[in-house]
């Protein structure tokens, strides 16, 4: 059992009961999944041996997404799908970031906020991008991952697109290299990103609930070269799936108070700080995503509506670097088997028991 669960199933009885209707549905959700995770409350599955016939019962894990002990094996399946379409030539990391004074307006606003810093954000790429002077190509291809935390479990909403360093043009069948170094400029990005991201407030509504001083201030974008996709997958892969913080960070739950492990920006250094734990469960439930919102978004030749295949692309960028990656075979995916805790044979399943028929007498 991890150390977030633990949390979780000794605090979050009175957390419910201290804030009672004050909690969304959402959050109160969140909390029953992760008390439930890997008990009786989500059913068990039985595994039988086939060398010695013994049965191994399993706890069922309750597949919410933000608990942190059923995130693991998705993580290693998309990095796996991911890695299978690799583009050859040079990559970015653009992380688009909103200003500090907004941010509270896009905790009240979370579906509308997190969906329009989407629209907008990926907008001002593909517009750049199609600038001659910088890419050029009618249809470039990257996606993008949701991130609302930053290292002390505060909220910091941000984008992190991986962007191949080109386009490709459906007129000519050419991919259109940028340099290796530069993508678009971040200062024209930036101004673009926060102009559309104003039309589309005052387009909902809700341009006068947010702070004025938003509009003075420079958005954050980076742009960051990240030679090859592989290296920069592997780095965003733990962070796609996973909560906001995870149970290696944990060091202890003593007088009341989570003690937790975090590294400050440019620094490899591990630092601790501490949160009175009805603060750390209120931190932890502010990165709970809206039902049914998509934390991860593929755009232009990457998105499953394109015209454009990745072969199309991948033979385009091999023509440009005048290279030829044969057959870009598919990586074989490893299957782990679970062993019999008895004689070491391998598992087989048998079958599952839900909650209902657990609790059924008789």
């Amino acid at each position: 059992m991890g150390a977030i669960a633990e949390i979780f199933r000794e605090y979050g009885p009175r957390y419910l009961e201290t804030f009672g209707e004050k909690i969304p549905a959402q959050h109160r959700k969140v909390i029953e999944a992760i008390i439930a995770c890997r008990t009786e409350a989500c059913g068990i599955s039985v595994y039988g041996c086939g060398q010695c016939e013994q049965a191994t019962v399993v706890f069922r894990s309750c597949g919410n997404r933000h608990c942190p002990t059923c995130q693991n094996h998705k993580t290693r399946q998309w990095l796996e799908k991911q890695l299978d379409r690799v583009l050859p030539g040079h990559h970015f990391m653009v992380t688009f970031t909103v200003p500090e004074q907004l941010r509270r307006f896009m905790r009240s606003h979370q579906k509308t906020a997190y969906a329009t810093l989407f629209a907008v954000s990926s907008s001002a790429l593909k517009k750049l991008s199609a600038d001659d002077e910088f890419v050029g190509g009618d249809t470039p291809g990257f996606f993008g991952v949701l991130h609302t935390w930053g290292r002390r479990l505060d909220y910091h909403p941000h984008i992190h697109y991986i962007i191949p360093g080109g386009a490709f043009d459906k007129k000519s069948g050419h991919w259109h290299s940028s340099r290796p170094d530069f993508y678009v400029p971040v200062a024209a990005l930036s101004k673009i990103f926060k102009a559309k991201f104003r039309v589309e407030m005052i387009k909902a509504g809700l341009y006068n609930q947010i702070n004025p001083v938003v509009w003075t201030l420079d958005w954050n974008v980076n742009c960051q070269a990240v030679g090859s996709s592989e290296g920069s997958l592997k780095y965003l892969a733990p962070y796609v799936f996973k909560v906001a913080i995870t149970d290696s960070r944990i060091v202890k739950v003593e007088n009341n108070r989570v003690v937790f492990r975090y590294k400050k920006q440019k620094s490899s250094r591990w630092r601790t700080t501490s949160l009175e734990v009805m603060e750390f469960i209120r931190r932890y439930l502010q990165h709970v995503l809206p039902t049914g919102f998509m934390k991860i978004r593929y755009y232009g030749f990457m998105g499953s509506g394109s015209s454009v295949t990745l072969d199309d692309v991948r033979a385009a960028i091999e023509l440009s670097l005048d290279v030829f990656i044969a057959g870009h075979p598919v990586r074989k995916q490893e299957r782990t088997s679970a062993y019999c805790p008895h004689c070491g044979g391998k598992l087989e399943y048998w079958y599952s028991i839900s909650p209902y028929e657990l609790w059924q007498p008789g």
